[in-house]
């Protein structure tokens, strides 16, 4: 057992219960002790299951994160019902309350960020699980006047193989008497892998049926009765507020109810959304300066790169293997190479929006969030209330990809709402959210590698130059709790699986006051970028074959594995005579603590020397993610993620100017489209009996992979995302 799960598992001895009996059944409450072992950053953690076995037998089980389109809404509830022998046909899946009860264990707070949920939870749900099924065959066994270890079960069924008697998990429930203290359950006393039924299959999702039929209910659709329509204008720049704004003009439209100046945004509540829209178009402000108000994107990128260059500005050591500075010094040889990337942002499928009723006994709110734990303490402070007075409705999110991490807008709706006294939906249009959205940080890259004179790396020196993110997401202390690393910014950007003897990163902060978040793959989307790149250039230099050279480099079995096996899919040694050309990538996900999923993408390309259009043909990926708990779904995760990752590497970029963006909606921020996407031939392998992180794992091969793909059809690299049109020309130029 590793560290996370030392962390997540319960202690002997449970500390509480709860237990809630009726005639119509039975429910358990599972409740654990705090962890024994806490997480490398000193995080320890609890978690609560919860668990309704009604007299007909129909098991309801609490699933305890939010839900944004991973599926974890059914492969948490698996995990339980896998433990529980539970006849799956025969559960039912709602959304637990936001309670720390319901505490992902690593976070202490139900908050969905990392692709952590799966992992997270993995071994409090089985506990929780097995936990359920011991209580019942407890209870049998008093009945039956036997000892609990001649029983087993089948799905929802207790059986007494020597008496031939079978009863039912319903009627189990309606003869139990549950104790003061629930049974202990040792990590020995789960299931074995190899007896799983449902973990490993194909369980389809059940939210599938309603999304495609428009039944689910996200925060978009909830209407309340008295309800009014609100939004909120932010400054261009973060950290700024108005001075004033036309107030009596906008009052005076058609429908609004009334316009209220708040010290960070201009609020605005109307009787429809049309009326809403009409009004906040016509908003004139002034505002505040502030920090970000200077922020120029094309002048800054400059300067980044100025940085990076100069290495007598040092940075934040982020990682350090071996001594990188005097190795590049005494190499044979040195290659160099610089990588920039944009702003880029989330392009969730639903708007921001959020429903806040305010009364004089406390708040109701419906939203679809990634953090609901902060969403209440938000939501109760925006109120003036206590946080137990705050009625919370966690709703599935259209898409969250780090953004619906921030809550701001649950913050706006309750403002809102208790300016005028009514309920109030707060809406943000497509061209706010942009303009004022939080994004992926900008970067400057440059890499220098040292090769000794058979051309094998002996050093790797990695500088980055970006705002910091972790002090907007979280704040300053806990970046210097961390010690200035900031882990959202440069994650990817270490090697663990190479055998690099020396490698150094360092992260130069550039804090011009931009809004800035954690985004799906965080740092990977960039410094993975830059890392694989820089492989096939140091390949090609020493006149070696890309997969041959990254196999030699590779260490890791699990890695070389995947390396080889999209090799072998994608045909990798059969030259394309048709203008296509192949190039290959290497990424991971995770952390020390909980283990790291890996993915091999190819990607093949063909470029119109013309226009300057990169055409992805086909991908082929190949993912280690530990145990895949429903294979389909995790297929599902990385080819979407795929997608995101393309779509970055070849079209999206937010430009800043004196303090504004200048994109307004997918106009002229353009986002991968259907015609775009390529042919995906993806293979998960199952490497162990654990699930590791998936979600954001494959954003980080995508860009890459193209553009190793372009370096071996043109011999020309591509360093600067994203791959547009007019670079691509400037490229072939050079």
């Amino acid at each position: 057992m590793n560290m996370i799960d030392k962390a997540m598992r319960t202690e002997s001895g449970l500390t509480r219960r709860q237990m809630l009996a009726g005639s119509a059944g039975l429910t358990f409450a599972f409740a654990f002790a705090p962890a024994m072992d806490a997480l490398a950053q000193g995080v320890t953690g609890k978690l609560n299951a919860y668990v309704t076995i009604a007299g007909d037998g129909a098991i309801t089980i609490l699933m305890p994160a939010p839900e944004m389109g991973q599926g974890v809404n059914t492969a948490l509830p698996l995990i339980i019902a896998e433990e529980l022998d539970a006849d799956w046909s025969k559960v039912k899946i709602e959304q637990a309350p936001v309670n720390p009860a319901y505490n992902h264990p690593v976070f202490r707070a139900q908050y969905q960020v990392a692709s952590l949920t799966t992992r997270g939870y993995w071994m409090p749900l089985r506990t929780a699980g097995a936990q359920a099924r011991r209580v019942l065959l407890d209870a049998v066994a008093a009945k039956w006047n036997v000892p609990v270890t001649e029983l087993t079960t089948e799905p929802s069924i207790v059986v007494h193989a020597a008496s031939n008697r079978k009863m039912s998990y319903g009627e189990a429930a309606s003869i139990t008497q549950v104790s003061d203290k629930l049974p202990e359950i040792k990590p020995e006393q789960l299931k074995p892998p190899a007896q799983f039924r449902l973990l490993g299959k194909d369980t389809p999702r059940f939210d599938i049926a309603d999304k495609s039929s428009g039944r689910l209910t996200y925060a978009s659709d909830v209407q309340v009765p008295g309800m009014l329509y609100g939004t909120i204008v932010r400054a261009p720049a973060r950290g700024s507020g108005p001075v004033s704004f036309n107030r009596d003009e906008i009052k005076k439209q058609p429908g609004v109810v009334d316009a209220v100046a708040f010290d960070h945004a201009i609020g605005i509540v109307a009787q429809s959304v049309p009326q809403l829209f009409a009004a906040r178009h016509k908003v004139q402000a002034t505002w505040k300066d502030a920090k970000g108000s200077k922020i120029d994107s094309g002048r800054d990128l400059k300067e980044y790169l100025a940085a990076v260059r100069d290495t007598s500005k040092k940075g934040v050591v982020v990682r350090k293997t071996g001594e990188a500075e005097p190795a590049l010094a005494s190499a044979a040889k040195v290659i160099s190479a610089e990588f920039t990337s944009p702003y880029v942002y989330h392009a969730q499928m639903e708007p921001l929006s959020c429903t806040a009723s305010v009364t004089a006994d406390g708040v109701e709110v419906w939203a679809g969030t990634q953090w609901p734990t902060k969403s209440v303490e938000e939501a109760a402070k925006a109120a003036g209330v206590t946080p137990d007075k705050v009625k919370f409705h966690t709703l599935q999110m259209g898409g969250g990809y780090g953004r619906r991490a921030f809550v701001e807008y649950v913050t706006d709706a309750v403002l809102l709402s208790k300016a005028v006294g009514k309920p109030v939906k707060m809406v943000q249009s497509r061209e706010d959210d942009i303009r004022v959205g939080r994004f992926r940080p900008m970067t400057a890259q440059k890499v220098d590698v040292g090769l000794d004179a058979e051309g094998k790396v002996v050093a790797w020196r990695h500088r980055l130059a970006a705002e910091p993110v972790a002090p907007y997401v979280y704040n300053q202390a806990r970046l210097e709790a961390d010690k200035g690393v900031d882990l959202i910014v440069i994650y990817g950007a270490d090697m663990p699986f190479y055998d690099v003897p020396a490698h150094v990163t360092e992260h130069i902060y550039e804090d011009r006051g931009a809004r800035v978040a954690a985004y799906r793959g965080i740092g990977a989307g960039y410094t993975n970028f830059a890392n694989e790149a820089m492989i096939d250039e140091i390949a090609r230099a020493t006149g070696k074959d890309p997969f041959e050279f990254r196999m030699a480099l590779l260490k890791d079995p699990r890695a070389k594995a995947i390396v080889s096996r999209v090799a072998e899919m994608s045909e990798w040694k059969r030259k394309r005579t048709d203008g296509r050309a192949l190039g290959m990538a290497f990424s991971k996900l995770g952390l020390p603590p909980v283990g790291f999923s890996m993915i091999a993408t190819v990607a093949e390309i063909s470029a119109d020397r013309a226009s300057g259009k990169i055409k992805v043909h086909n991908m082929w990926s190949v993912a280690d993610v530990g145990l895949p708990l429903q294979p389909n779904n995790v297929v599902a995760q990385i080819e979407g993620a795929l997608v995101y990752g393309l779509s970055g590497a070849l079209k999206e970029a937010i430009s800043i100017k004196d303090g504004a963006v200048e994109q307004s909606n997918f106009h002229d921020y353009e986002v991968l489209r259907q015609s775009d996407v390529p042919r995906f031939m993806t293979e998960v392998q199952r490497s162990g009996d654990i699930p590791l992180p998936v979600g954001e794992l494959a954003i980080g091969g995508a860009a890459p992979a193209v553009a190793n793909a372009f370096l071996a059809l043109t011999g020309k690299p591509l360093r600067e995302m994203p791959f547009s049109p007019d670079r691509v020309k400037a490229a072939l130029k050079t």
